[in-house]
């Protein structure tokens, strides 16, 4: 199973506040005990939103509104995607993360569907296309 872990954005995060050299440490250690263990494909720390961009669909019409985004809790300021065997390992795993600012934050964990979810709606076709697409972008990381 494959789990997205959000960390959520705050206050700190969304200023631009990089973690100091104690915290990358600690969550530099965190993520090779993540890869040595076979769990972690994947993760990144994002810029703030005052970086991004938004765009809402309304039918055929795109609206494009560039950041800050008002809503702190709503944000996310990095992630991981992990390969685990439940929900619980992923929730171990969420409890040994060190506290990237010391102070109150959240991590939301959220599993990926994977093709069978989909059942018959995802024809072969459609599932071979994923399948490729996937490989592609595995051979460019």
């Amino acid at each position: 199973m494959r789990f997205m872990v959000i960390v959520k954005a705050d206050k700190s995060s969304e200023a631009g506040i990089l973690p100091d050299k104690k915290i990358l440490g600690e969550m530099g250690k965190f993520n090779e005990e993540l890869a040595k263990a076979g769990v972690m494909l994947a993760g990144e720390g994002l810029q703030p939103s005052s970086k991004g961009a938004r765009v809402k669909f309304d039918g055929a019409k795109k609206t494009v509104t560039d950041g800050p985004f008002a809503e702190t809790k709503e944000l996310i300021a990095g992630f991981w995607l992990w390969q685990v065997k439940s929900m619980d390992e992923a929730i171990e795993w969420v409890r040994r993360i060190p506290n990237p600012t010391g102070d109150e934050g959240e991590v939301e964990i959220r599993q990926v569907f994977e093709a069978d979810d989909f059942g018959s709606e995802l024809s072969p076709e459609l599932r071979k296309q994923q399948e490729r697409l996937r490989s592609q972008a595995a051979a460019r990381q």
